[in-house]
């Protein structure tokens, strides 16, 4: 067991027999990926040398790839855009609405990726405006923030949108804040309904429009009566739907949304092992009662790799959207409009004065300062042998 194993690591070791296993089969995306993950933070990418001015220590520090599906590199991203989403919290309550796509429609998702992706981020955000809007429940035009998740905890191909909606909404003449129940927001079954409805009825239109591929044991698919059978089971079956109780205040929604924006298949501190059996890595088991939901297990290499490529994103594809009220298009005139309404002062975000140059942390060994002596190009090692060196340390 090792607390410091990184999949960088797992990629760096078992990376170029994997490839080499798949050659010709792999899309350049996940190649690009995996590429990114294993030369992250090392000589591959550059850095820079600094070093104490008072005892002489010296630190390397190696760049950060920047890939979003790097679990080294979210932590940056993530608190530059919880920054930004502050400013836009209301002093109402907050929901979190989950939609998830059938085993048989992820299914095909796989496949189609980009295509079906964006059909659940449309037709699950349709949902929740339709049904908000509709007089019988919330009569009022709401705001959502949605971001999508393709994996189980165990790895596997699970695709589903978070959702976080301010627990009320604009009437539809814009003179009225309209608020939901304290804990409830929309039920849960006629969401489910309609999503399965508008989901399949346009996913039968992209089969008709020729937009959908099926390979393997899908071939048989692109044949339309065999296409419609295989949808046959879940026009019927209910879809699942889950609304979590709110969250106590807008600091807790924006833990949540530090722990899921910018979250990739699995992060570092969930990996335990890895050696010739293969990766050990935490995960949490759902159908156990809460008690026992931490379990561990132990995947051979060739599949655990396998199973994170699943979840690399089309190139350009935006897994964080916002709707409604949150729409880049209106939100800041929504929000204001809202604020006025619920007679919340608005105070100015102050002025954030232009970026200096990033300094080094302090000196490991005495504390003093560190100074930037050398900058390394990429595949450089620094000049001269450093007598003390941190090859672990962050992007300049």
């Amino acid at each position: 067991m090792s607390a410091s194993l990184e999949l960088g690591d797992i990629f760096r070791a078992a990376g170029p027999a994997w490839r080499s296993a798949h050659a010709g089969r792999l899309p350049l995306q996940q190649l690009k990926v995996m590429s990114a993950i294993e030369h992250c933070r090392t000589a591959a990418l550059g850095g820079h040398v600094a070093a104490c001015g008072d005892c002489g220590h010296w630190r390397i520090a190696y760049n950060s790839c920047r890939n979003r599906h790097c679990p080294r590199c979210q932590g940056n991203a993530a608190r530059t855009w919880l920054a930004e989403r502050e400013a836009d919290l209301l002093p109402v309550g907050y929901f979190h609405v989950v939609f998830t796509l059938p085993a048989r429609i992820a299914d095909i998702a796989l496949q189609n990726k980009a295509v079906l992706y964006a059909l659940l981020f449309q037709a699950a955000s349709e949902t929740m405006m339709t049904i908000a809007a509709d007089p019988r429940h919330l009569g009022a035009r709401i705001g959502i923030t949605a971001v999508l998740h393709s994996w189980g905890s165990a790895l596997t191909h699970h695709p589903h949108v978070h959702m976080i909606v301010p627990g009320g909404g604009l009437s539809p003449d814009g003179q009225r804040w309209i608020s939901s129940r304290p804990a409830f927001l929309l039920p849960v079954r006629v969401l489910g309904k309609l999503f399965r409805r508008l989901f399949l009825t346009r996913l039968r239109a992209l089969f008709d429009a020729d937009r959908l591929a099926f390979r393997g044991q899908l071939a048989p698919l692109a044949d339309r009566r065999a296409f419609m059978r295989y949808l046959a089971p879940v026009r019927s079956t209910r879809w699942v739907v889950y609304a979590k109780p709110p969250f106590a205040g807008p600091k807790a929604v924006l833990a949540y949304l530090s722990r899921y924006t910018h979250r990739v298949a699995i992060s570092n501190r969930r990996l335990l092992a890895f050696n010739e059996n293969g990766v050990t890595f935490r995960y949490k088991d759902y159908r156990r009662d809460t008690a026992h939901q931490q379990q561990v297990m132990t995947l051979a290499t060739d599949e655990f790799i396998r199973r994170f490529m699943l979840h690399v994103l089309p190139r350009g594809f935006h897994r964080i959207r916002h709707y409604g009220l949150l729409s880049s298009s209106s939100r800041k005139a929504s929000l204001a409009r809202v604020r006025e309404l619920l007679k919340v002062i608005s105070t100015p975000a102050p002025e954030v004065p232009e970026a200096e140059p990033a300094m080094p942390p302090p000196c490991p060994c005495c504390g003093g300062p560190m100074v930037v002596i050398q900058i390394l190009p990429r595949w450089c090692q620094p000049r001269g042998p450093p007598r003390a060196t941190d090859p672990a340390g962050g992007s300049p």
